[in-house]
């Protein structure tokens, strides 16, 4: 509700469905009487002070008949709504619990149903259930289930495949239970925030049915009857069809906005850091927060519905002027640790961390606009592929210009000769004429200095590389890590540099972090890299980097075995299964504890 009232959507649309449901509440014990009394005497009248929307062909007064109306139009737009949720709800979670022949049969009616224009199969339901306001709260329940069935599908998908329902499978549970149990506990969520949306959408569509006279018949009227009623005076009076047309389109437009915010809310709700004390599987010793550091992190964990846990308790700190490297396999939790320092880990991903600080901020303490503000002008990411994170469709120098309109509120033409002059900071030749070109016209590399000319709008404190050099020659990629060196240097900017590379991570950094199944493992002075690693892990990963030394003759050292999924990692050490060295003491797991000076390890069997 706090996200939801900062936003001028959100508020809008509070205030409009609470209005909307107030007016549903008192309007008919207000106004029910004038809203039926039959006068002759002013039949057909215009607008006056006392009819201030005229009167319609019995003179009744127009005005109240909307006012009161509003009880009836929610109720059926509620019951259509409902309709369409429940059918479609169990229609998308059927193919997650059916076995393959009857969850391809499902899936096909499902996409069948979603191709057919909603419009007609509600006017060709209505037309069968019947001519009024049954008809047309069947025709549009019906209408709105086939995109209640997909996002259904979708979401029910993702958790299909999860350990716990495939335990539930092979304990036998009934595949009802299993649907009402596991599946749809956990995809609930957006599932309540699309009714909201849909609830607005039921609302016009059950006005439109009744003005094409296929809904609400009298004596019975909701605001598309009074519309269609008011439909044939509308050149003479218009005013006697404007009274419904604007409470048909403020409650339509009411709920959209108010789902919309929701969906926006639950989503920066559940993907901001959230402080917890304790928070994260290996505790980190409390201390007073470092005053001098860019980027303090205490017990980050980031987890996912259905107990999948990608990052755990990981505490990180960078100076000013420090590179620190973080390094592991794919999956071992690097990009989602670089995503969550920046706020964009995506819904329904939750973050929560004892202490997370940027520039001497606490990101929970501050207001969305500060956080936004704050990250927009000290965080600068860098991400692996740079077409993802420039848009085709505009010049370079239009996006890169952006950053300063939007946070440094400067005008378009400063913004634009900033931007050529970042262009020019990353050694760009000729960065005016680059600035004019879109993304395809450069080269990769091109494309990823330009990246780094973004972060470097504004004064980054921090810049967040993930792995900027994977899909670049060796050539490009030294002019890359040169350039990130020399930024650094210049800027005093603390810089992250996320890589499953150890080799470039041994030329860059000062320092570098190990993450082993969403764990740090080990982190230590770049310097100690190559022959003073303790945990085996390190080690293992050292020695599958070929050197000029190495026998060509022999196959290439590798690491046996895989790293486990973020929900398959048990309570010991994850890396147990794959070391040499293992024992029994390793079913617990090791904490993270000082080994020699700047170096910290978590391995029972450290040397």
């Amino acid at each position: 509700m706090r996200h939801l009232l900062r936003t001028p959507a959100g508020l809008a649309g509070t205030v409009l469905v609470t209005a909307m449901v107030v007016l549903a509440v008192i309007g008919p014990p207000i106004w029910g009487a004038e809203a039926e009394h039959i006068d002759p005497a002013v039949i057909l009248q215009g607008v006056s002070d006392a009819h201030p929307l005229g009167t319609d062909n019995l003179g009744r007064d127009i005005l109240a008949r909307v006012l009161v109306a509003g009880r009836l139009s929610l109720v059926l737009a509620l019951l259509t709504t409902l309709i369409g949720a429940v059918a479609g709800v169990v229609l998308g979670a059927l193919p997650s619990v059916l076995p393959r022949r009857g969850a391809r049969l499902v899936t096909g009616t499902v996409n069948a149903l979603v191709a057919f224009p909603s419009l007609l199969l509600a006017m060709f339901t209505a037309v069968i259930s019947g001519l009024g306001a049954r008809g047309a709260v069947l025709g549009i329940g019906v209408a709105l289930a086939p995109g209640f069935a997909r996002l259904t599908q979708t979401l029910a998908a993702s958790v299909a495949g999860a350990d716990y329902v495939a335990a539930a499978r092979m304990l036998g549970v009934p595949r009802l239970r299993i649907m009402t149990r596991h599946v749809l506990p956990n995809i609930a969520e957006p599932l309540i925030l699309n009714l909201t949306q849909a609830l607005g959408s039921a609302l016009l569509a059950l006005a439109g049915m009744s003005f094409l006279g296929l809904g609400v018949q009298p004596p019975s009227f909701d605001w598309g009857r009074l519309l269609f009623d008011g439909f044939g005076r509308i050149y003479d009076t218009p005013a006697v069809a404007l009274g419904p047309a604007v409470a048909v389109a403020l409650a339509g437009i009411g709920f959209n906005l108010l789902g919309d915010a929701l969906a926006r809310a639950a989503a920066r709700g559940n993907a901001t850091v959230r402080a917890v004390p304790g928070a994260g599987a290996v505790p980190h010793e409390e201390s007073e927060p470092d005053p001098e550091a860019v980027l303090e992190v205490r017990d980050l964990t980031v987890t996912f519905p259905g107990g999948v846990t990608p990052v755990r308790g990981l505490s990180l700190t960078i100076a000013p002027g420090e590179i620190v490297g973080l390094v592991g396999e794919s999956g071992s939790g690097k990009s989602l640790t670089a995503s969550a320092v920046g706020g964009l880990v995506p819904y329904p991903g939750e973050v929560t961390a004892s202490r997370m600080r940027l520039c001497g901020n606490d990101l929970d303490d501050l207001t969305e606009q500060r956080r936004r503000k704050l990250l927009g002008t000290s965080l600068a990411m860098v991400f692996q592929d740079p077409m993802a994170s420039l848009n085709p469709a505009l010049r370079i120098g239009g996006q890169l210009a952006e950053v300063a309109t939007v946070h440094q509120g400067a005008t378009r033409a400063q913004a634009w000769e900033r931007a050529v002059d970042r262009l020019d900071h990353v050694r760009i030749p000729e960065p005016a004429r680059r600035a004019r070109q879109h993304p395809h016209e450069l080269s990769g590399g091109m494309r990823q200095r330009v990246v780094i000319a973004m972060g470097l709008m504004g004064t980054p404190r921090l810049i967040i590389a993930d792995e900027p050099t994977t899909a670049l020659d060796v050539t490009v990629q030294r002019q890359i890590l040169r350039l990130l060196r020399q930024v650094t240097a210049e800027t005093g900017a603390a810089t992250l540099f996320i890589s499953h590379d150890i080799a470039v991570v041994g030329e860059l950094c000062h320092r570098v972090v190990v993450m082993y199944a969403g764990r740090v493992v080990e982190e230590l002075p770049v310097e100690r890299l190559a022959t003073g690693a303790a945990h085996p892990y390190t080690r293992a990963l050292v020695a599958s980097l070929p050197d000029m030394e190495t026998d060509r003759s022999q196959p290439l050292a590798s690491i046996p075995g895989r790293q486990p999924a973020p929900a398959e990692v048990g309570p010991g050490c994850a890396f147990a299964d794959r070391c040499e060295l293992a024992s029994e003491r390793c079913a617990e797991l090791p904490p993270l504890v000082p080994y020699g000076k700047a170096h910290r390890v978590a391995c029972w069997e450290a040397s």
